[in-house]
Parts: C-alpha cells; structure tokens; sequence
C-alpha cells in the first residue's frame, strides 16, 4: 500500500469514529443518561489534552530546534494563534451546545439542529487539522513523526469521536427526529475533519517551515475547545467527579497510544 493511500486512510479514521458514534442512534432510545455524557465527555477531554502534548507541542519544540531557531518561538506563536482563531471562530459562527437555550455566534435565523450540529462542527475543526499536520510531518526527516505516531493520533481522535456522534444524534432524535435524519447530522458533523486535515497537508507540504508553527497552532485550537467547552459540559449536574475521571482515563491511554507507536 503507498504512502499516498496510507494518509487517505489515516485522515479517515476519526470521521469513521464520529460515524461510529452517530449509529448508536439506531441501537439506543431517548437521549444519553447525563452521567454517561460527563464520562465521555471528560474522556474526549483528556484524549485531546494528551495528545497536544505529545503529538503535537513536543514535536513542534523538536522540530523548530533541529531547524536552528529558538525552540520555544513557533510553539508558543503557533499555540496562541490557534487558540485565537478559535476565539474568533466561536465569536463568528451561529452555533448552540448541549443545554443551552442561547445560541452564540452572530445572530442567524437557523433552526436549533442546525446550530447544535455547528457547534460538534467547530470542535472537529482542530482535531483534523491536527490530524493533518501530523501526517504531513511524516515526510519531513526533521520532525521526527513516525507513520505509526500519526496513526497513533488519529486512533485516540477517533476514540474520542465517538461519543462526540452519538452527542448529537442521540438528543435530535429524542427531540422528535426521525432516525435516520438524526444519524445523517451526526456523521454530518464530522465530515469537517478530513477536510480540515487535508488543508493542512497541502499548506505544511507548501511551506515546510511553518510546520512547527502549524502543530502547536492545532494544539492551541484543540485545548481552546476542551478547556471553553468540553471540560465544563463535562461538569453538569451531579457526579461531577465522572467527567474528571473520563479525563484521566483518556488522557493515560491517548500518552500510552503515542508514547507506544510513536
């Protein structure tokens, strides 16, 4: 199998987890139980806290130092402009999460499914960019990544997705959807993901040397989604201590995955 046929099927992996995620809607009735939404929750959480870590900024250290600059600069630039560009992007897009009566963005008149798909949109943005990044710096000798590291990131993204599916498929049919209406948005919602990551392969191959810079900017926009939404709607309601468990056990096994393969 090539290379070229490697990154398709890598860059596919976590829109297969969304979609994964998106079919509980036919095994499951009504919405998932709030305790089970924390766990997951904080379980995505603590995947995507990993693996900016150690998929994404340590690589991004090495890779800027291998090239001579000061090793710190791309990443800590890389990381506050992803972290700002989605600052921007939740300040732009209409989009209405989990709970909430208050839609946020500009004003629009889309319906409230509309929104709530928008709003798993937005958090898919980064992780396929991340995605994306990562198997572009298979190919460059300097960065260190490995087929297998990338593989790595894109298994624990795809672990993650799945609740992130059944999130949004599992609540639009039990508002009243129908079936499979409510599995269409669900695997809608991660179709952002490949086209993300394959934006990104195409500008780091442009541009070798913003790849450092690229890598911390996916980290900076990931840990701006697990700290402004994930981690809080993994707080909800009682039991609160699930949703930080569910961080610990996704963080552990999304270090283990890259440490491992990586």
């Amino acid at each position: 199998m090539n290379d070229y046929m490697m990154i398709i099927i890598g860059i596919l992996i976590p829109f297969a987890g969304t979609t994964l995620g998106a079919l509980t809607v036919i095994f499951l009735k009504g919405e998932m139980k709030q305790h089970t939404q924390n766990a997951l929750l904080g379980f995505a959480s603590g995947v995507m806290i990993a693996a900016s870590v150690w998929s994404l900024l340590i690589p991004a250290i090495d890779m800027a130092a291998d090239q001579g600059k000061l090793a710190w600069f791309p990443a800590c630039v890389g990381f506050l402009l992803g972290i700002g560009f989605l600052l921007l992007l939740d300040n732009v897009i209409p989009h209405l999460h989990l709970d909430e009566e208050k839609p946020e963005g500009i004003r629009s008149r889309l319906n409230k499914t509309s929104m709530l798909v928008l709003a798993v949109t937005l958090h898919n943005i980064p992780e396929g960019m991340a995605v994306g990044v990562v198997f572009a710096g298979i190919g460059n000798v300097s960065s260190g990544m490995s087929l297998a590291g990338a593989f790595a990131l894109s298994i624990g993204i795809a672990l993650q997705n799945l609740p992130e599916g059944a999130i949004i498929s599992l609540p639009l049919r039990s508002e009243g959807m129908t079936q499979k209406r409510s599995l269409l948005y669900g695997i809608l919602s991660g179709v952002v993901e490949p086209i993300a990551a394959a934006i990104t392969i195409l500008l780091a191959n442009m541009i070798t040397d913003i790849l450092p810079y690229l890598l911390a900017f996916a980290a900076g926009a990931m840990i701006y989604v697990v700290v402004e939404e994930l981690i809080p709607e993994s707080q909800i309601g009682e039991h609160s201590n699930i949703g930080t468990i569910g961080v610990a056990i996704g963080f552990v096994l999304m270090m283990v995955l890259d440490v491992a393969l990586g």
